[in-house]
């Protein structure tokens, strides 16, 4: 009687595990309990390395152009329309927001959650908009068939687009940098609140006063400390008796280490986010040069860059019709001198892999009228075959 029992009450005991677990993790109004911790992106971004680290990779991605490419067998071929989708994504924002909402949720939450609000006629998503994390959870229980909700209520699955960042396995969720760099970027707020007190109370140590006529009570010490106080944070000059030595401290920010913890955290965050920390006030390790900075640019499209376009390319991919695909014009990125530009695309002329209307197009320019900037430069001369005496011979 106990097996039969016990196998009675074996679905209402998972159903109750189950729901306990949902109840216990479904913070539905914010998405996730706050650790201490934790700080939400407007409090994170008034740190300006992490500002500045996100702005830099947002920016970059959403200004490179995207192309549309079709599979014809091993070659490429770029398709001349444009879908609606890279075109017009959202009811309000443009391309240009839309890829730097999305990048902006990847970099400071870890995950960007689209919900699909138009389709075609062929069910190809053609607006999506990009939700608050905070009102998203997903139960990835099961992360083979994850749930999402939003708002605490569930959204089918083919309705979200979910791009998480960096995703441990077994998970579907990406870790969230605000998260799992908590430590960092709270020393990095707490040493800008130092360096805004610093200033606001005039410098600090500011001074000392020493009186060698007469001996005070700890009560008159204290009123005259707070009257020096109060004079220095008022910015007015203080004006006291006879027998007062008074001696003012210099005690620079650089001697307390201010200067030198910021740098530190700018450095710490340009790691996280593979930024290069010159670009967010950290340090170069080193004198920069000509050669320096033009290899950095290509560093940072290569390193930095590429992670996220490919992320971005193979998930926009899949919302494509049939054999065709999204790319990132990385090449934009990188712009060399006007002489050694014209110079590569001479080369590519005179190799025959460019045609002029290729090239003018690269440069912003309308192809040449009646098809004269189609035709491709001269193919390398085949060899004479050898004569018939040569092979006699």
């Amino acid at each position: 009687m106990g097996r039969v029992w016990s196998a009675l009450w074996a679905p209402f005991r998972r159903f109750g595990t189950a729901a306990k677990r949902a109840i216990t993790s479904l913070p539905w109004s914010h998405g996730g309990p706050a650790g201490p911790l934790a700080y939400s992106e407007e409090r994170a971004l008034a740190l300006i390395p992490l500002f500045a680290s996100v702005r830099i990779l947002a920016s970059s991605v959403a200004s490179l152009p995207i192309q549309l490419y079709r599979r014809n067998g091993s070659y490429r071929e770029q398709v001349s329309y444009i879908p609606q989708l890279l075109f017009k994504p959202a009811v309000v924002d443009d391309l240009f927001q839309w890829l730097q909402k999305c990048v902006f949720s990847l970099a400071l939450r870890g995950n960007a959650y689209g919900l699909i609000t138009q389709r075609d006629e062929f069910g190809f998503p053609t607006m999506i908009e990009w939700l608050n994390p905070d009102d998203v959870w997903v139960d990835e229980y099961r992360p083979t068939s994850p749930v999402y909700y939003w708002q605490g209520r569930k959204v089918r699955t083919e309705d979200i687009i979910h791009i998480p960042w960096m995703v441990l396995p077994g998970r579907v969720v990406g870790l969230s940098p605000m998260a799992a760099f908590a430590h960092t970027i709270g020393h990095g707020l707490k040493a800008t609140q130092y360096g805004l007190s610093w200033f606001d109370n005039g410098g600090t140590p500011p001074a000392t006063m020493k009186n060698s006529a007469k001996t005070i009570t700890p009560a008159e010490a204290e009123e005259i400390s707070d009257r020096l106080s109060a004079s220095m944070r008022s910015r007015k000059p203080l004006v006291f008796g006879s027998d007062w030595d008074f001696n003012a401290l210099q005690v620079s920010p650089e001697e307390s280490q201010f200067v030198e913890t910021m740098r530190l955290n700018a450095s710490q965050i340009a790691a996280i986010y593979g930024v290069p920390p010159t670009k967010v006030g950290g340090d170069a390790g080193g004198s920069m040069t000509y050669a320096n900075v033009e290899q950095e640019g290509i560093d940072f499209v290569t390193f930095t860059l590429r992670p996220w376009l490919v992320l971005l390319e193979g998930r926009l991919s899949q919302l494509m019709p049939g054999r065709e695909y999204v790319k990132f014009n990385a090449d934009a990125m990188v712009r060399t001198s006007l002489v050694d530009r014209y110079s590569a695309y001479g080369m590519s002329l005179d190799q025959g892999w460019r045609n002029r209307d290729d090239v003018r197009a690269l440069e912003d320019l309308p192809p040449l009228p009646d098809g004269q900037g189609q035709t491709y430069g001269p193919l390398p001369a085949a060899s004479p075959a050898p004569s018939q005496e040569a092979s006699d011979e």
